[in-house]
């Protein structure tokens, strides 16, 4: 495996696998901050270089994460279909990359593919990318999942609706709820933060949601992101609850920091099957985000993008209803400005869809990153392009509670008009018997939350 090239007369060499794959990213400060970015624009050109010719049984016999040592590689190595990995290991990520992009090569094509493929491999492909090149092959691909209903159809856009309340105050959480809905937000799930990580909290939340929209008729999910054992015992207790989440990480000592393992999820996973509120078969929604394996001190020298990646692999074990990732929600320490939550965002959200994974994404900023409100509707016309799944919206696109900047509930409805997509099917049928859209189109009832009073 030859790890080193020249480039303007000056030699490049890169003693493993894990500085290689680190230094072909683009830049993320998060990557600077752990000492793993390339110091020179050249040596990152000579990194992807190197990283091009490399072949897909180089990356996996040389693990960046020894399956021995980690409970995430394991679940990675684990998943993949010999049979057609077979077919591929001689290809180079050069090839991997032109075949992704290949205008005859689809959906079909692409399903296949991916069963043959670790989350490193993915993650390589993507660092050969450009912005519009990550857009094409997300778009290529159609990830539909079922819970309540189903979301990811082609031409479809759904949103989660997120009305967060700084203390928990039900009636405040529903207003911003039935403000939500009155735009046409919230097909993916509703969705609520606690402050409160408690099992009363939480049982109080998840009676509230579910009784609304039980009153309603409303075709959705919800669901309260609180500790997913937090989530378990309000469940025992009779809570009502379509999913379960959980926060997520690409390595066993992260998910461990985050008081998760792979037993405790697949105990969850049987528990919201048995008493959960949902059809399915879809039940579980996870979270993650680049940057929070740095965080727990629990990176092991790798880039924060290939870590991203080992957070669909997780994932896909449990095939979740739904994941996002929350892109520039932790800061400028990983996501410096705009710049870097674009290219965040795009890589997420391909190398989630190459997993098989209904992927959406908290298009989001904290106050302190260079980054404003123009940034992110501009990464929501990018993603909405891609064909993301499902966006996170809160009112005015100011979550109170968490303290950060997202997509308002309008900003979903102008994306829909704009780029021509449509709620999902069961909930656009709803929003037209409730008069908040007629063929399609926003009525003068649209964004009226008053309409759920009468």
């Amino acid at each position: 495996m030859r790890l080193k090239t020249m480039l303007q007369g000056q030699t490049y060499e890169f003693k493993d696998l894990k500085e290689l794959f680190a230094k072909a990213n683009e830049e993320k400060s998060g990557d600077r901050l752990a000492g793993l970015a390339a110091e020179t624009v050249q040596e990152r050109i000579a990194a992807k270089q190197v990283l091009a010719g490399l072949t897909l049984e180089d990356i996996r016999n040389h693990p960046l994460l020894p399956p021995e040592e980690d409970e995430v590689s394991r679940i990675i190595e684990e998943q993949v279909n010999d049979t057609i990995f077979a077919d591929i290991k001689g290809w180079t990520v050069a090839k991997l990359r032109e075949y992704i992009l290949d205008d005859h090569v689809g959906d079909r094509e692409l399903k296949r593919l991916s069963r043959g493929l670790t989350s490193e491999m993915i993650a390589a492909t993507g660092k050969l990318m450009s912005n519009l090149d990550l857009i094409h092959a997300a778009n290529k691909v159609e990830i539909i999942s079922r819970c309540n209903i189903a979301i990811g159809q082609k031409g479809t856009l759904a949103s989660r609706l997120q009305p967060n309340h700084p203390t928990d105050n039900v009636d405040g959480m529903l207003a911003s709820m039935k403000e939500g809905l009155s735009y046409g937000v919230g097909d993916a799930v509703i969705g609520i933060n606690p402050v409160d990580d408690s099992v009363e909290s939480v049982k109080r939340l998840l009676h509230a949601t579910h009784d609304f929209i039980e009153g309603w008729n409303i075709p959705t999910q919800n669901c309260v992101l609180a500790h997913v054992t937090t989530q378990m015992k309000a469940i025992e207790q009779g809570a009502p609850a379509a999913m379960i989440f959980q926060s997520i990480a690409g390595t066993e000592a992260a998910n461990r920091s985050f008081g998760i393992s792979v037993s405790l999820l697949e105990e969850a996973q049987q528990m919201i099957m048995e008493k959960g509120t949902s059809h399915g078969p879809q039940r579980l929604y996870f979270e993650t985000g680049q940057g929070s394996e740095l965080s727990a001190e629990a990176h092991h020298g790798i880039d924060q993008m290939t870590l991203e990646a080992r957070n669909y692999g997780f994932a896909r074990k449990f095939d979740p209803y739904i994941l996002n990732t929350v892109v520039g929600f932790i800061g400028p320490e990983y996501l410096y400005d705009n710049k870097q939550v674009i290219r965040a965002g795009l890589e997420d959200h391909f190398m989630g869809k190459m997993h098989g994974i209904s992927m959406g994404v908290d298009i989001c900023y904290t106050n302190h990153i260079r980054a404003d409100q123009n940034d992110i509707e501009e990464l929501g016309v990018l993603l909405t392009a891609a064909g993301v799944n499902f966006i996170i919206a809160a009112p005015m696109g100011d979550d109170c509670m968490l303290n950060y900047q997202s997509m308002s509930y309008h900003d979903i409805a102008t994306l829909r008009q704009t780029l021509d997509r449509k709620p999902a099917p069961k909930f656009a049928a709803w929003l037209e018997h409730m008069g908040i859209t007629e063929d399609g189109k926003l009525t003068e009832r649209a964004g009226d939350p008053t309409i759920f009073s009468e």
